[in-house]
């Protein structure tokens, strides 16, 4: 025996229900500031991830690191990042969004000062693990600031401004690496200047209003009323969406009490959607794109660019590339789809690193060989590249015809960028971590292509499909999860590549990277669904279920209480107000009329795959069941 309820009562403009309410136009400043304010999180996490690639080559030669310290110093914002990132939701939804960015801009410009100013190793690793906290932080909650502050029919947009301000502090890192490269002390200045946003972002923020959202949880309805007030129009309907707005969270609240996180794992489909969540975010790791980003300027100096400012050059193009991808990727989401726009770019990722890996190879082939015999029985090599796997130095004469006379030579111990004594008296160059190469553009042209693939798809669309998979219940902890995994996979990733080189060569660590892809993509190809155009309370159809939201009472959909309708005053139209065509620039578009039922049924959770109103197309690419 079955019965149906409307699963959204009569509340209205709510997933599935009636139509939007009306949307009047009008500008929207204070929304669009308080987006751009929020973004200089996005801006500084970019930045920041993006300056170690140009300032390490720098670092490395005063400092004399080694590749542990190396990988230690790029590695220690990933892993505080990681840890910060699983406390962020839960300090986010105590404290609020906007302490919780205050305090990632305090920890940005804190450890900016810090890294710019370090004296040692020791103190710019201290630097680094302080910046990790604003990543960590910035990261986890900018996004939910900006989406929950945002209007329905902007939300989309204004929430891809983060991604933007991300790979564009990638892009400004790059750039400025590259005019302070030849500048005294040039590194210290590529870390310092991030603590500028940081300064301006602090201020703004205190300025600008909480999150309306944050404040309807907390109880504070005459306070989100307020807010809503500054973030929209004249003539918006305020009353409504905050009507709205507190009804969705007494449905997410009533949830949780009923199925806590625990019962994700418990529940087929859910458990489902964060498996996929997870490999999704772990899959984008392992393709090695943070390798590309952290390491693009020693990746261009191994393939044979010897110059360390044509380096940190060069190394801009990949980032302007990441930039130009990303903008790319914002337009096709939702023409395209997420699963043909993602699976094509981990295929087109898949075969630029294999390419990458070829471009080392034939370096590696054709490089120059030794013609002066070694003293030394680990150094008796037969050219450059074999001489640098074997853990030595090779040195060479600059001849007008080209390099020649190489020798092989031993490290210095502590301080491998340093020329061999032998070398120095000679007035020969030492190449301790790149050979001279006739190809050098091969493996910078793998780099560019790497990016045109994987930025459009594997660079937004697993942190765009993971806000969606999950019921509501489970949304923010789903997300959660996804995203520690993406931190971890990240830290395991940038710990071990200079690791990697050293023990399977160049060529083969990429191939390794190219290697992973391809399994990543023919796991994606099974079980990766097509979300764009699922209403989110028929996501689990795709997963095996048939939706366990818990419905609407009519009770949820009260409108605000009279003081909050006096304080927002003339600024909230009348009901009944004749529909505008847009808001805040965006189109808006009616939703069709509620069709959507849930059954409260017996059946198997398969049991609405054959009922009109749920059945998820056959394009769809359900997942397949175990």
């Amino acid at each position: 025996m079955s019965m149906e309820r409307p699963l959204l009562s009569e509340c209205p403009g709510t997933d599935g229900g009636e139509p939007e309410a009306p949307l009047p136009p009008g500008r929207c400043a204070m929304l669009y500031l308080l987006t751009a304010i929020s973004a200089i999180g996005g801006f500084l996490f970019g930045y920041d991830t993006g300056v170690v690639s140009g300032a390490m080559v720098l670092v490395r030669a005063e400092f004399h690191l080694s590749d542990t310290w190396h990988e230690l110093i790029v590695s220690a914002t990933v892993g505080t990042a990681w840890l910060l990132s699983m406390a962020a939701g839960p300090l986010a939804d105590r404290l609020g969004r906007r302490p919780v960015i205050l305090a990632a801009s305090a920890a940005f410009g804190a450890g900016a000062l810090l890294a710019a100013l370090a004296g040692s190793q020791q103190t710019l690793l201290a630097g680094r693990l302080v910046l990790g906290v604003g990543i960590g932080l910035a990261s986890s909650t900018v996004p939910v600031l900006i989406a929950e502050a945002a209007p329905a029919e902007a939300r989309g947009f204004l929430t891809t401004v983060n991604i933007a301000f991300t790979t564009g502090g990638q892009l400004a890192a790059a750039l400025l690496c590259g005019a302070l490269a030849d500048v005294t002390d040039g590194w210290r200045w590529m870390m310092g200047v991030a603590a500028l946003p940081a300064a301006v972002q602090l201020p703004g923020l205190l300025a600008l209003p909480e999150s309306p959202r944050f404040l309807v949880t907390r109880g504070r309805r005459s306070e989100a009323a307020a807010a809503l007030t500054r973030l929209r129009p004249t003539g918006f309907p305020v009353r409504t969406e905050l009507a709205r707005v507190a009804a969705q969270c007494a449905r997410e609240q009533r949830g949780r009490r009923a199925c806590g996180p625990t019962a994700m794992l418990r529940r087929p489909a859910v458990r489902r959607a964060l498996l996929l969540g997870c490999g999704l975010q772990v899959i984008q790791q392992l393709a090695g794109i943070n390798t590309v980003m952290y390491y693009s300027a020693s990746i261009i100096q191994m393939s044979g660019v010897r110059d360390p400012t044509t380096a940190i050059w060069l190394a801009a193009l990949p980032a302007a590339v990441n930039f130009a991808g990303t903008l790319v990727g914002m337009a096709l989401v939702e023409r395209v789809g997420r699963r043909p726009l993602t699976l094509t770019s981990l295929l087109g990722t898949a075969g630029a690193l294999a390419l990458l890996a070829a471009g080392f190879w034939v370096n590696a082939a054709q490089s120059l060989p030794v013609t002066v015999p070694a003293e030394f029985p680990q150094c008796r090599q037969y050219n450059c590249a074999s001489c640098q796997s074997a853990g030595c130095g090779f040195c060479f004469d600059e001849t007008p015809v080209g390099p020649a006379n190489g020798s092989c030579l031993p490290l210095l111990a502590g301080n491998a960028s340093a020329p061999s004594a032998e070398c120095r008296a000679a007035h020969q160059v030492w190449a301790a971590d790149w050979c001279p190469a006739p190809h050098s553009w091969l493996p910078v042209l793998g780099l560019c292509l790497y990016l045109v693939a994987f930025a459009p798809g594997m660079g937004p669309m697993p942190w765009t499909i993971n806000a969606e998979i999950y019921p509501a219940w489970a949304r923010g902890s789903g997300s959660g999860l996804a995203a520690s995994c993406n931190w971890l996979a990240n830290l395991a990733v940038s710990l071990t590549f200079l690791s990697l080189v050293g023990a399977l060569g160049r060529p083969g660590t990429f191939l390794l990277y190219a290697a992973v892809a391809a399994a990543g993509w023919l796991l994606l190809l099974r079980w990766l669904p097509e979300t764009r155009g699922v209403r989110l309370e028929n996501m689990a159809v795709l997963f095996g279920g048939d939706g366990d939201d818990p419905p609407l009472d009519e009770d949820d959909c009260e409108p605000p209480p009279e003081e909050d309708a006096a304080l927002l005053g003339a600024n909230s139209s009348p009901e009944g107000s004749p529909p505008p065509p847009s808001v805040c620039g965006r189109t808006a578009h009616p939703r069709p009329p509620a069709a959507v039922t849930a059954r409260r049924t017996e059946l198997p959770d398969r049991s609405l795959q054959g009922e009109a109103g749920s059945q998820a197309p056959a394009s769809r690419h359900p997942l397949p069941q175990p």
